[in-house]
């Protein structure tokens, strides 16, 4: 017998008609043979309503009050949901997080899942029952509530269905459905682009980018607990029957197509410090310093260095901006930099599979862009995304522009990838093997640390900042068929900085094809070619919601006293490239301190 886990957002519950509906949906998948659990978020807009009144009684709530507080919507919302179930003939039970045994850490307001307790929901379901379980909630070791934060009740449904996985799962057939106002995961934000298009199946790694790039509809939380536990994930609309996206492992065909989605980060702010001295430990000292006071920060992109000094630049949510400008400024200044920042700058990302196999697709994203004179103030690349920053009021504008470009409204995905379960990939002793290596289900998971020695680096400096550069340089390196891996761009008060890395095989003919283009376009500009160097990845899930794992690398490497000549980060993947010689002792560091065997 399979196991569906069904989510029910606080729209699809805002009122007896809506409740009666989710009912009806629990209902018809127990009776076409599954066994059914059902969460559910607080209705309506009960959570504001809690918030507010907490705020007529202080400014400044305790933060464990709060969660005792805010837990009380979605236990309103299992009692009429477990009263709808049973006025309709069925038998079901409501349970609190506590009571279903979801333990978390001790962080009020925005608690971790350490681990969860099957044996009520499986009694529950042994006895006939549809098992009603209020999202967004947990307890900590000393029985305290707490709640979950931002995309609390989709978190506990995958991570429901993950550990009734991991347990074993008559036939291993466990699917989760998130049922929201919405029909599907879009192309993009569809009230920034009308002719958006709902995609029917998307990877665990593209929606964790989509997810971490301002993709809204789904928390990366969520798909960091489908991705590790191999739970397939269909979000659809609670008001009606139309199909919705399937989230799953990856599947050769979804390489035919280059780029499945684009988001924007409306709000962010960037931070460059100039001047950096470049020697082992001092990429540490920042970001170690920003991870203790639990600042996430995002793109991060570490130039070359010239005549001892660099680059580094990144960025952190606007709100953030103020308490990082307040770490970094004194550090920066014994250091003998100087930090910059803006804080009205807008992120747009593109993600897809295909761009592996693809080239030419950051020059036709950076050539979009251009054309429509917008100018690009940082670019990082990785794996499966390209981000690059503009000015915020050209966001949307930008946006546009690249969703275009790729043709995502007109391309039909109507490829059948057949049965889902099948192509799972993954036992249960697999997941065994998962969950030994997680002290807590919520901990980052790295999987492996890779190495890229054929490799090669050409660094631009000093180019000019104005729309169409990068988008140049990259078109005429696509024309002679040179696949680029990482790019890395800042831009600081002397102009622009490029690095790039390309096949070792290609990289003098890369130099050459910039040469060029500078000998024509940017006579004051530099270029500087390095045969000489290693790319090393870490990968794993949870990269980037996890403060502190680039700082846990970079302390590995300035340990080793090991210099770091570049940096690119996403969701999914943390690079740096080293000098050759020293790639060796720093992948067996890294394997070592990430517990990988």
């Amino acid at each position: 017998m399979a196991l569906i886990v069904q989510k029910f957002g606080g729209s699809s519950l805002a009122n007896a008609s809506r409740v009666m509906a989710a009912a009806r949906k629990a209902i018809k998948a127990k009776q076409a043979g599954n066994q059914v659990i059902v969460v559910v978020s607080a209705r309506g807009d009960t959570t504001d309503d809690l918030i507010q009144l907490a705020r007529e009684i202080t400014d400044n709530p305790p933060a464990r009050e709060m969660d005792m507080l805010l837990a009380t919507g979605e236990q309103i919302s299992i009692a009429l949901l477990a009263m709808a179930i049973a006025t309709l003939g069925e038998k079901a039970v409501s349970l609190t997080g506590a009571q279903v045994g979801i333990v978390t850490d001790s962080t009020h307001t925005k608690a971790r899942i350490r681990t969860i307790s099957t044996n009520r929901m499986r009694q529950a379901l042994a006895e006939g029952n549809i098992a009603i379980v209020a999202g967004f909630q947990g307890i900590d070791e000393k029985e305290n509530i707490t709640t979950l934060g931002r995309g609390g009740s989709d978190t506990t449904a995958v991570a429901l269905a993950a550990v009734m996985k991991t347990e074993g799962v008559e036939g291993n057939k466990v699917d989760c459905e998130i049922y929201t106002d919405v029909d599907g995961i879009y192309t993009t934000d569809p009230r920034l682009v009308p002719e958006a298009r709902k995609i029917d199946f998307i990877s665990y790694d593209e929606m964790l980018e989509l997810s971490s790039v301002g993709a809204g509809v789904m928390h990366t939380r969520s798909i960091e607990f489908a991705r590790k536990f191999n739970v397939p994930v269909l979000v659809c609309s609670s008001f009606g029957d139309a199909d919705g996206t399937w989230i799953i492992p990856e599947q050769s065909w979804m390489a035919n197509t280059p780029v499945r989605g684009v988001a924007l980060v409306k709000d962010e702010a960037r931070i460059a410090i100039l001047n950096v001295p470049d020697r082992p430990g001092i990429s540490h000292q920042f970001f170690t310093a920003l991870a203790s006071r639990a600042i996430v920060v995002d793109m991060i992109a570490q130039n070359v260095s010239q005549n001892g000094k660099t680059t580094i630049g990144f960025t952190v949510p606007t709100e953030e901006l103020k308490n990082t400008l307040a770490i970094l400024t004194p550090l920066a200044l014994e250091l003998g930099a100087k930090v910059e920042n803006s804080g009205e700058v807008s992120k747009v990302s593109i993600v897809g599979v295909g761009m592996r196999s693809h080239i030419g697709v950051a020059q036709r994203m950076f050539n979009a862009i251009a054309k429509e004179g917008i100018n690009l103030r940082m670019i990082t690349t990785a794996d499966i995304k390209i981000s690059v920053l503009v000015e915020k009021s050209e966001g949307i504008k930008a946006l546009r522009a690249v969703h275009q470009e790729f043709g995502l409204g007109l391309v039909e995905n109507n490829i059948n990838p057949g049965d889902r379960h099948a192509k799972m990939g993954c036992s249960n002793t697999d997941l065994a093997s998962i969950t030994s290596r997680l002290p807590n289900m919520e901990d980052i998971l790295v999987t492996e640390v890779t190495v890229e020695a054929d490799q090669g680096r050409i660094t631009a400096f000093h180019l000019p900042d104005h729309p169409g550069t990068c988008s140049s340089i990259f078109g005429s390196i696509a024309q002679v068929g040179i696949v680029v891996d990482m790019i890395v761009q800042n831009v600081h008060t002397n102009g622009v900085d490029l690095s790039f890395s390309v096949p070792s095989g290609n990289l003098q003919k890369a130099l050459e094809v910039t040469q060029k283009w500078i000998g024509i376009h940017a006579k004051n500009a530099t270029v500087a070619a390095d045969p000489d160097i290693t790319a090393i990845h870490v990968h794993g899930v949870g990269m980037r919601t996890h403060t502190g794992v680039a700082s846990k690398m970079f302390g590995v490497l300035a340990d080793l006293g090991i210099n770091i000549n570049m940096i690119n980060t996403s969701e999914m993947k943390i690079s740096v490239v080293v000098d050759h010689d020293k790639a060796q002792s720093a992948v067996i560091a890294l394997k070592e301190v990430f517990l990988i065997s």
